[in-house]
C-alpha cells in the first residue's frame, strides 16, 4: 500500500474516532470497532489503524483492553500545576489596599466530612478559621480552613488577627505536596453574606489541600465572585 496514503489514513482515523468521542456520539464505556473491522473500513494496514489507536490511548480518549478492544474512557479531571498563592500579593498587584478579617476560629472534633477533606483519623481535633479578604474596602474572597492539630498542634492558640491562616502555615510547617480543586458555584446564604453579593451570583471555588512529611496540614476553600479572580497555569507539552 502506499506509504502517504497510511499517513493520511492515519489521521482520518485520529480525527474520525476524537471527533465522535467529543461530540457525545461514542459514549464513556463504547466499545471502538475492533482493528481488523477498521482495517477494512479505512481500505489500509492494520499497523496505520494500530499507531492511530495508540496515539488515542496516549490521548487518555480510549482504554485498550487485552482480548476486549478499545474503549471510550471515563472523563479525567484536568491536571494543572497552581502556586500556593498569597491573596495579599493578588490584592496589591491589582493596586488596591489589602485588609482581611476573622470571622471565627475554633478548636473541635472533626467530622466526617472533616476527616474526608483533610484525610485524618476519626477523633482528631481540627482548627477551622473562617476569614474574609479585603480589597479597597470590600469583600474580596471567602476563606474557609480546616488545619489538622495532629499535625500542626500551634494552630489552635495562634493569632490569625495579625497574620492570615494561609501565611502563617507557609512559615510555620513546609509543605511537602498540595492538591487543587477548582469549581464554580452559585452563592449561598453564607457565602452571599460573607461577600456582600445578590444570592446565587457566580463564584469561582478553589479548594487546596496540603501536606507536609509529617502528615495532612491543611483543607481550605477560598470562594471569589466570579469576576474577582483569574487562575493561570504555566505548563509544557506531556513528554
Amino acid at each position: 500500500m502506499d506509504q502517504s496514503k497510511d499517513i493520511t489514513l492515519h489521521q482520518q482515523i485520529l480525527n474520525d474516532i476524537e471527533g465522535r468521542i467529543v461530540s457525545g456520539e461514542w459514549p464513556p464505556g463504547h466499545r471502538i470497532p475492533f482493528e481488523v473491522e477498521l482495517t477494512k473500513q479505512y481500505d489500509c494496514s492494520r499497523m496505520t489503524v494500530n499507531k492511530a489507536l495508540t496515539q488515542l490511548a496516549k490521548a487518555g480518549l480510549i482504554e485498550r483492553r487485552k482480548k476486549s478492544g478499545s474503549f471510550v474512557t471515563q472523563p479525567q479531571a484536568q491536571s494543572a500545576v497552581l502556586e500556593i498563592h498569597d491573596i495579599e500579593a493578588e490584592v496589591t498587584s491589582l493596586n488596591l489596599t489589602y485588609a482581611f478579617t476573622v470571622a471565627s476560629h475554633v478548636k473541635r472534633k472533626a467530622k466526617l466530612e472533616d476527616i474526608r477533606r483533610l484525610e485524618i483519623e476519626p477523633g482528631s481535633s481540627v482548627a477551622e478559621v473562617v476569614c474574609i479578604h479585603h480589597a479597597g474596602g470590600r469583600p474580596f474572597c471567602l476563606e474557609e480552613r480546616l488545619i489538622s492539630l495532629v499535625t500542626v498542634p500551634e494552630a489552635e492558640d495562634a493569632d490569625f488577627s495579625r497574620t492570615p491562616p494561609g501565611a502563617w502555615l507557609l512559615n510555620q510547617v513546609p509543605w511537602s505536596s498540595a492538591e487543587h480543586r477548582i469549581h464554580a458555584v452559585p452563592a449561598n446564604a453564607e457565602q452571599s453574606a460573607s461577600l456582600d453579593i445578590p444570592r446565587n451570583t457566580a463564584c469561582l471555588v478553589v479548594e487546596r489541600r496540603t501536606w507536609s512529611n509529617i502528615g495532612p496540614v491543611t483543607h481550605v476553600r477560598f470562594t471569589y465572585p466570579g469576576d474577582k479572580h483569574a487562575l493561570v497555569a504555566r505548563f509544557t507539552p506531556a513528554s
